[in-house]
C-alpha cells in the first residue's frame, strides 16, 4: 500500500524536521560528553562536535521561529 499524501507531508513538515534536529541535537550533547572524558582528549574532534552541536542549534532556533513566529510587541 503506497503512502499518501498526508503521510508524506508529515514525512517532510517542519515539526519533524524539528524533532529530529533536536534528536540529533541530544546526540551530539552524549558524544561531547564521552569525548571530553576520554584520555586523551582529541581536542580537534571536540572542536568539530562542538561546532556541529552549534550550527544545529542555530537551524533549530530558526526553524522554531519559522513554525511558531514571535508576537510583535
Amino acid at each position: 500500500m503506497a503512502p499518501d499524501a498526508t503521510d508524506e507531508d508529515n514525512l517532510h513538515s517542519p515539526q519533524r524536521r524539528l524533532i529530529e534536529l533536536r534528536m540529533e541535537h541530544a546526540d551530539l550533547d552524549s558524544l561531547i560528553d564521552r569525548a571530553a572524558e576520554q584520555s586523551p582528549v582529541d581536542e580537534l574532534a571536540l572542536r568539530r562536535l562542538k561546532k556541529r552541536r552549534l550550527a544545529l542549534r542555530d537551524l533549530i532556533a530558526r526553524l522554531e521561529n519559522e513554525v511558531d513566529p514571535p508576537e510583535p510587541a
